[in-house]
């Protein structure tokens, strides 16, 4: 092989290195996330418009490298979820996966990420094993928690009166921990539990589970679920006439869920939030820019809109670390700035990856109260973060006494 020959060979080599589609410099971040199932709606599409948005707001560039955004649906399949993230890790050159809807997929994506030193940040997880016993230096669980979510409306609804409990559960680690912590609420508050039943993801009929519950003398049925569960099991016990003497709580009941329930259905009915759109002048602007973006023109909720402020959070972690590589020195630096968005204002990350912010009780509007097809919620209370979330002793992460 002669000398011309090799040095044409460098000089292509070179090119192909540089060229727009070989993008080995950049930072990557990837959405993993339900797209087809039935979280698709929750999070799915919307979360990548919402960090897609958050790069081209920062700048597009994070250390001096452009910033660019993949996408996965993990179909809510724990092999298939860790085959994806392994995939990006290993080959795909991808620094740091937000979002994961499915609480047993992000548990292990995170033990991936702290194994292969990347960044995992959950905006659609909910377990609290995440900034517990199961936490890493490599993890930021940014939105909200089971915790928060179920002893915050478990103690809300027993001080109203509904002190006899029935939860109808789905069938996995984060269903599991939600009714874990609504019951213990409940019982802690005076109130007792007098049942409980599982179901599978994606159960189509709830008749046999709403039975039980009825034969339960419970006056209050707690739906331990997400998703699209959550709006057919709340709609089948409406249809079943649970309405006239229980209170119906959806403990993850989501703000993109109620347009197909109705507020005919849902109107009184109570969530826990960090985030809602009609807050402020900062998150009205932020979901007219993201419904103009999304092909279902739907507002964002409060895990899209997580994805779109951990994401400006990471990069300002990648811009003073000087690069995305060292994961664990990233989440670090995380850990060091406060955090301040317009969407969830300021706040701040714990030792143990919890990130800490605000959270409000809203209630859903009656009919005749909402003014356009988002205008679904209002304002009842504002819970500081520090008492909405679980304490950091009280969740025994390592990380914390370090």
């Amino acid at each position: 092989m002669n000398s011309k020959f090799l040095h044409k060979l460098c000089i292509l080599a070179s090119m192909l290195v540089a060229a727009p589609g070989f993008t080995q410099d950049a930072v990557k971040i990837g959405i993993l996330n339900d797209q087809s199932g039935p979280f698709a709606s929750y999070q799915g599409i919307g979360s990548v418009v919402a960090a897609k948005m958050a790069v081209e707001d920062y700048g597009g560039k994070a250390a001096g490298k452009p910033v660019e955004v993949v996408a996965a649906d993990h179909q809510n399949k724990t092999d298939i979820g860790i085959g994806i993230a392994r995939r990006w890790y290993e080959n795909d050159g991808v620094d740091a996966i937000f979002d994961i809807p499915n609480s047993s997929i992000a548990l292990a994506v995170a033990g991936m990420s702290a194994e292969k030193n990347k960044v995992f940040v959950g905006s659609g997880a909910g377990t609290v094993l995440l900034t517990g016993e199961k936490c890493t230096p490599n993890t930021v669980h940014w939105t909200y928690d089971t915790y928060a979510y179920g002893r915050g409306l478990g103690k809300a609804i027993v001080q109203q009166g509904g002190k006899k409990w029935f939860f109808i559960t789905a069938d996995y680690a984060f269903g599991h921990d939600l009714e874990k912590q609504a019951a213990e609420a409940v019982k802690a508050s005076g109130g007792e539990v007098l049942g409980s039943v599982r179901h599978p993801l994606g159960t189509a009929d709830y008749a046999s589970f709403l039975l039980q519950a009825q034969a339960s003398g419970a006056n209050v049925v707690g739906f331990a679920n997400a998703g699209d569960d959550t709006i057919t099991s709340m709609k089948q016990a409406a249809e079943f006439g649970l309405t006239k003497d229980h209170k119906l709580v959806g403990l993850i009941l989501g703000m993109n869920g109620l347009p197909s329930l109705g507020l005919k259905f849902a109107q009184g009915a109570q969530i826990m939030n960090p985030f809602y759109w009609d807050l402020n002048d900062g998150t009205r602007a932020f979901a007219k820019r993201f419904a103009e973006r999304i092909p279902s023109k739907a507002y964002p909720n409060d895990m899209q809109a997580g994805v779109y402020a951990s994401v400006i959070h990471y990069l300002k972690a990648v811009d003073k670390v000087g690069g995305a590589k060292d994961g664990k020195a990233v989440v670090a630096a995380m850990k060091e700035m406060p955090t301040d968005d317009p969407l969830f204002g300021k706040g701040y990350i714990r030792k143990d990856g919890r990130k800490i912010h605000p959270l409000y009780l809203l209630q859903v509007k009656a009919p005749e109260e909402s003014n356009s097809a988002w205008d679904l919620l209002k304002v009842v209370a504002t819970i500081k973060g520090e008492d909405a979330f679980r304490s950091e002793s009280e969740g025994k992460c390592p990380l914390s006494s370090q």
